[in-house]
């Protein structure tokens, strides 16, 4: 009992929770067992599913957000902004920026760690579970040695999920690894990145590559082995940014997506790895619960409740919302919670996407890559079971010709509509831009070539009202909602959570590939994934061009960040000034690592140790 309440103490210590410590440790226990005698029967499953709880709590679809003036707050909580949020991808809504602290939110002026809080306690928290059923296994005899070594694959592939995610965001951190209590101290030793990928994050991969259960398609958070080896794969290329042995882990990294590939392309018989042929069956709702391309998901609904309560709304898949434009900047839109559906989610959302973003889905000859008509919403009908008449108001704000004044959208009419100059129609809908019956929002004045930037302002010094509308990122979308809250707008997106898909294999080959000199290979692989999306292929590929094709196949999906960092885009703010220059405007290198939690660093006794350059 001593070791499991040691572990659960260290994780507490770390995450900055030591209050709640007390509490537990003065709980009167009944019954008299032990966690060692809960631990031989078949009730050993309970300490790995904890093993996932911070995970649900935090980390993929939880995304959650706030506003603030009445306006969407640039980088709201939830892992979706450590992630994707203001790369050379995403921007605040509207681009509504003012400040430093609306681009970088632990900013501005005084230090603040409230929103990396969550992050890191959630991830030591989740690292004392996995550590308490991976000692707890030795005390179990109601499995199988094959059973077990599953089940503590399990956690170990969670372990080093964590612990992936914290290096990479804060650098060196704490490593504990065990439940004795060697590392509960006040004063805890500083781990560099390297040691912790080689003692903890890749020994713990490659064993749940060889001993997780194989598995299926259907939506469940336990990982499969392929997302063992796909993760592995990943780590591998990601270690090479501390590593000095950069071609041994680009070697390994190659190795590991290989074997993905070649079971992808003999038809999955061996991990079960598959690639649709068609683009729009990977987010087809139809393929949520049984999705072939999925390496790994994170499944949300258990019950009719879902996760429901106050305290569950952080656990509903709502990165959804977070994606869309600012919809109560028009009328045709019905302001009511349980509508929210009707328009893709959330009234307002968080991140809007860049110029660059945009711009990469416009290939050399002109047209435009069929991924971006299959993976963002540019039109929008009519909510409002009454419809909408235009007032003079809104033709004035959105230059329509003053005969438009009394005009009505009825329910279902097209309100809302979004054209790209490669599009077939857009001459002609530019033409009819001021009298036709719904809003019509020409790219060309939503964003600037040249600048590289949303055009805030009109001509004449005006608000540009047309850049609270924007292509909305539909890969996190669905029907199966849940309204928590009317009041809150809060709406939960039940559908299973993506977190690797196969082509993101690819790509990491591809990579690997080319930095061993293998260019053939790398454009090879590249190409795969642009054929199957129906987009030019490409004669050669750089480094630039792999990065760019994760931009537009990986985009929103948790892996913008950590590519920038690997291949050094965010060294300076030179790449940033040519794809966001209002970001580079406030860029410093030491952001790469984000601030420890201050009520971590003001808990321990040498807190100093954990203050990151910059903060």
């Amino acid at each position: 009992m001593k070791k499991i309440i040691s572990s659960i103490l260290g994780s507490l210590i770390l995450s900055g929770g030591i209050v709640s410590c007390t509490d537990m440790l003065e709980e009167y226990n009944p019954g008299g067992g032990t966690m060692d005698q809960y631990a031989e029967t078949d009730n050993y499953i309970a300490f790995v599913n904890q093993c996932y709880f911070a995970m649900t709590r935090y980390f993929y679809g939880t995304a959650d957000g706030t506003s603030s003036w009445g306006k969407p707050q640039a980088l709201s909580a939830g892992y979706m902004a450590l992630s994707e949020a203001e790369t050379d991808l995403w921007t605040s809504a509207a681009d509504f920026v003012t400040n430093q602290q609306n681009y970088f939110w632990y900013m501005g002026g005084a230090i603040n760690t409230t929103y990396t809080a969550g992050f890191w306690n959630c991830a030591y928290d989740g690292i004392g579970a996995c550590n308490t059923a991976i000692d707890m296994a030795k005390y179990n005899r109601s499995y199988t040695a094959e059973q077990l070594n599953s089940y503590i694959a399990e956690a170990r592939m969670m372990r080093a999920v964590y612990y992936f995610n914290l290096v990479e965001q804060f650098g060196g951190v704490v490593m504990i690894t065990d439940t004795k209590g060697e590392n509960i101290t006040y004063s805890p030793k500083r781990t560099d990145p390297l040691t912790i990928y080689n003692e903890v994050i890749i020994p713990d991969l490659e064993f749940a590559a060889e001993n997780l259960n194989i598995g299926d398609d259907a939506t469940t958070t336990d990982p499969p082995r392929k997302a063992a080896i796909a993760f592995l794969a990943k780590a591998y290329l990601q270690k090479v940014r501390w590593d000095n042995d950069k071609a041994t882990c680009y070697q390994k990294a190659l190795e590991a997506a290989k074997k993905l590939i070649d079971d992808c392309e003999s038809g999955g018989t061996k991990y079960n790895t598959h690639m649709y042929n068609n683009l729009a069956d990977v987010f087809a709702e139809e393929n949520n619960y049984m999705n072939k391309e999925a390496l790994w998901k994170q499944r949300w609904a258990v019950d009719g409740k879902a996760q429901s309560g106050s305290t569950g709304l952080a656990n509903l898949n709502r990165n959804d919302e977070r994606f869309n434009c600012w919809l109560t900047h028009f009328g045709a839109r019905q302001n009511l919670g349980e509508d929210h559906e009707n328009w893709e989610g959330s009234k307002e959302g968080d991140f809007m996407p860049t110029q660059h973003l945009l711009s990469l889905f416009v290939q050399n000859d002109g047209t435009l890559d069929p991924r971006f008509k299959q993976w963002f919403t540019t039109q929008w009908n009519c909510n409002r079971e009454t419809g909408y008449e235009w007032t003079q108001s809104d033709c004035s704000i959105y230059g329509k010709d003053a005969s438009m004044v009394g005009k009505k959208i009825n329910y279902g009419d097209l309100a809302i509509k979004i054209v790209m100059p490669q599009d077939a129609d857009y001459a002609e809908e530019v033409a009819k831009a001021k009298t036709s019956n719904y809003l019509l929002v020409d790219y060309k004045k939503l964003y600037s070539d040249s600048e590289k930037e949303i055009i805030d302002n009109n001509s004449d010094g005006t608000e540009n009202q047309l850049r609270y509308f924007w292509p909305v990122l539909n890969k996190h979308n669905s029907s199966n909602y849940i309204v928590e809250s009317y009041a809150k707008y809060r709406l939960g997106n039940l559908n299973a959570t993506f977190i690797m898909r196969t082509p993101e294999v690819y790509l990491i080959a591809a990579e690997a590939a080319l930095q061993l000199g293998d260019a053939t290979t790398a454009a090879r692989y590249v190409n795969k994934i642009r054929s199957r999306a129906g987009a030019n292929s490409l004669a050669s590929v750089n480094l630039r061009d792999i990065i760019d094709e994760r931009g537009r196949e990986l985009c929103g999906e948790y892996n913008r960040f950590f590519d920038l960092v690997r291949v050094g885009y965010l060294d300076d703010a030179s790449y940033l000034q040519q794809t966001h220059p209002n970001l580079a405007k406030y860029y410093k290198k030491e952001y790469i690592l984000k601030p420890i939690p201050q009520a971590y660093i003001d808990l321990m006794e040498n807190g100093s140790d954990f203050i990151n350059p910059g903060y």
